[in-house]
């Protein structure tokens, strides 16, 4: 008798094992890049974001529409005009058991806020914070701003206490080689936490079981994988090594399409391709001429834009998933789906030719140009495609391709004569361009992504304008008359906006968000 009972024992608790083995999902997804830290304020990188997303939260977040919704704080209102109160959501904590406060909130904006932070580009309008209470907080912005909370969904807040036990209360900076503890090691409120980290090779999340949270997704560990090569990630997404990647190279989507056990998805990314110049030197650094400047000259930056085969790039190179813009906007809908301003100055060699020639520059001229090879869908490819429009005006184009890690930090350094860029998230509207990358380089992050140091002061006094504008049909007046300025000006030569195929296992459901971005309490794994 007790041998049978011990027989049941048993046979249950296998039982037991394995439906919890069952139960357990764990999804590898690869992409073609690694994030730059653990540390979500030490480069302002879109990618690395989305990834500590996983384990670090903000004050609001996006909903599966692309609308805000509550996050670590509650509720907010408007105290004055320049003043946001916030209430904060209680009962939460973080990975290492220390209680969510006002006082986290104070360290996290202080620190992203830091005038080392690469980060405070992020927060253009922030003044101050002022604690209130345990669970409530003011921030002060400079002046009447719109965009706050839009601002605030990519600011995540830290522990307080954790930052000042690990001497971390000042930021860190990827792009100059600044680290710190937050560099390696994480500790957030999200519904996961850090496991492990081995850069280049895997950073491994599991659950967080104290998440605040109800979870929507049925995960219990997360392996993130950078694969550079394309060929070894679609190899791995085929073979069921990965059960996601959220960049299959263009070239393969109608494979990927056609097979049974993969399914694709596509949309528009809310992120504009554009090229630019240095505009500030009177010499070119990497340049053929002595003592000038030649894209100094509107003529020459239009002859340019005339030389680019648009069409070409969109059905050979990008294989159709592009949408060719004119304009510097990440979506449409921040020029207000204008036509005009939408609209590509046409590809016409002849008029190209003719410019250089009233320019002084008909023999053209050699200048390097550079160019990430592993951040844009085919950005080295691009490139390479553009020096060889280029050539037809006798420009001399040396492509100059490197990995994103060596790339960004080169720009920081306005170390470039011509380079490439991209522009996104999750904003529609055109303040998320116009204050960070569009003006004029300032204080305070403004103009912060500006490598090239174009300065146009009638753009930039519309475009700050409308940053404070109250009354939204005067703020759509200054936002169009700001991009019609800016456009006239050709100070950068805008591309396309690409359209984002994602490529996963049939039993793995994700939403795809037009900003590029996996959000992983959205994902669930079927049983196979």
């Amino acid at each position: 008798m007790r041998k049978t009972i011990r027989t049941m024992v048993l046979t249950a608790a296998l039982a037991a094992l394995a439906v919890g083995a069952a139960e357990a999902k764990t999804l590898k997804w690869g992409a073609n890049r690694e994030i730059v830290s653990l540390d979500p304020y030490s480069y302002g990188d879109t990618f690395t974001l989305a990834v500590l997303n996983h384990a670090y939260e903000g004050l609001v977040r996006y909903n599966d529409k692309l609308e805000i919704e509550p996050a670590l704080a509650t509720s907010w209102e408007l105290a004055s005009p320049t003043v946001w109160r916030f209430k904060l959501r209680q009962g939460v904590s973080f990975h290492d058991g220390a209680p969510f406060t006002a006082d986290d909130v104070l360290a996290s904006l202080e620190r992203v806020s830091h005038p080392t932070s690469p980060l405070k580009g992020n927060l253009p309008a922030y003044k101050s914070a002022k604690k209130i209470d345990e669970h409530t907080v003011d921030i002060e912005v400079t002046d009447t701003y719109p965009l706050l909370l839009n601002d605030l969904t990519n600011i995540y807040i830290f522990s307080a206490p954790w930052l000042i036990k690990n001497n971390a209360t000042l930021p860190t900076d990827a792009g100059k080689g600044v680290e710190g503890y937050p560099t390696n090691n994480a500790n957030g409120t999200g519904p996961f936490r850090v496991e492990s980290r081995k850069p280049d090779a895997a950073t491994v999340f599991v659950v967080n079981p104290k998440w605040w949270d109800k979870p929507r997704h049925n995960l219990t560990r997360i392996e993130f994988l950078p694969i550079a090569s394309a060929a070894t990630r679609v190899a791995a997404l085929l073979s069921g090594e990965v059960d996601f990647v959220i960049d299959p190279p263009t070239q393969d989507v109608a494979r990927l399409s056609a097979d049974p056990a993969i399914k694709v998805m596509q949309g528009a990314e809310m992120r504009v391709q554009y090229l630019a110049f240095d505009l500030h030197r009177d010499e070119l650094l990497y340049g053929s001429l002595k003592n000038k400047n030649p894209f100094k000259d509107l003529r020459v930056r239009k002859a340019l834009y005339h030389a680019i085969d648009i069409e070409t790039l969109r059905s050979k190179l990008m294989n159709g998933l592009a949408m060719p813009t004119g304009s510097m906007t990440p979506s449409p809908i921040a020029s207000f789906n204008d036509a005009e301003l939408e609209k590509r100055m046409p590809y016409d060699l002849a008029l190209a030719r003719k410019l250089m020639a009233e320019a002084g520059y008909a023999d053209g001229f050699e200048v390097t140009l550079d160019c990430p090879n592993n951040r844009y869908i085919n950005d080295e490819e691009i490139c390479i495609a553009l020096a060889g429009m280029w050539s037809q005006l006798k420009v001399k184009v040396r492509v100059n391709a490197m990995p994103r890690v060596n790339y960004f930090p080169k720009l920081e350094k306005f170390d470039t004569s011509m380079y490439m860029l991209g522009w996104g998230g999750s904003v529609t509207d055109a303040e998320t361009t116009f204050t960070p990358v569009m003006r004029n380089v300032g204080e305070k992050g403004v103009g912060s992504y500006n490598y090239g140091r174009h300065k146009d002061d009638k753009f930039d006094a519309l475009a700050a304008q409308s940053s404070v504008e109250a009354d939204p049909a005067k703020r759509e007046q200054l936002i169009r008359a700001a991009l019609k300025e800016f456009k006239e000006q050709v100070h950068t030569l805008p591309l396309h906006r690409q359209v984002i195929p994602w490529a996963a296992r049939q039993n793995v459901n994700v939403v795809h968000r037009a900003d590029n971005w996996l959000e992983v309490d959205w994902v669930t794994i079927n049983n196979k």
